[in-house]
């Protein structure tokens, strides 16, 4: 497994970064690649993406949620193998640090030379940064405030 982490401060309050991120189908307007994502239900979303000519599908299961303080995942069926977390560290009023750690395993010779080459390490800075230019620009467009709880697939509150 490869890992990413990278981070970006924002402009914008914690709760409304949070909020933002919270927003599952509105990644394709700053995530490249990633051409739609569905909301299942609260805990799962369905993803369709085309990196480097290569259209994947697979669901997440969010495994952890706390508001305006991280959201941890895992892909649960499909083809891709990635798990993750994004924190927000509020830093003033008005300023938070979005991190995001992504543990993927590359599969095929493009994906895996790719990894090789930074190209995942770069698609993650890439897609903090249009995060940063699409908050700061359009403010958030709904929130969802539940809490998810690890080891118990049914706890939300």
């Amino acid at each position: 497994m490869s890992t990413v982490r990278k981070s970006v401060d924002v402009d914008v309050p914690v709760h409304t970064a949070y909020n933002q991120w919270t927003q599952f189908e509105d990644f394709p307007n700053f995530m490249e690649g990633v051409e739609e994502v569905r909301q299942l239900d609260d805990r799962h979303n369905h993803w369709t993406t085309k990196i480097g000519g290569v259209r994947r599908e697979f669901d997440t299961e969010i495994v952890d949620q706390l508001p305006d303080d991280r959201i941890t995942w895992r892909a649960v069926d499909g083809d891709t193998q990635q798990r993750g977390s994004v924190r927000f560290e509020r830093l003033d009023d008005g300023h938070t640090r979005v991190e995001l750690t992504m543990e993927i395993e590359p599969s095929g010779i493009a994906e895996k030379s790719g990894d090789m080459l930074g190209v995942i390490d770069r698609r993650v800075k890439g897609d903090l940064h249009r995060f940063k230019d699409y908050i700061e620009q359009h403010g958030e467009s709904g929130a969802w405030r539940g809490r998810i709880r690890p080891g118990n697939p049914g706890t939300t509150l």
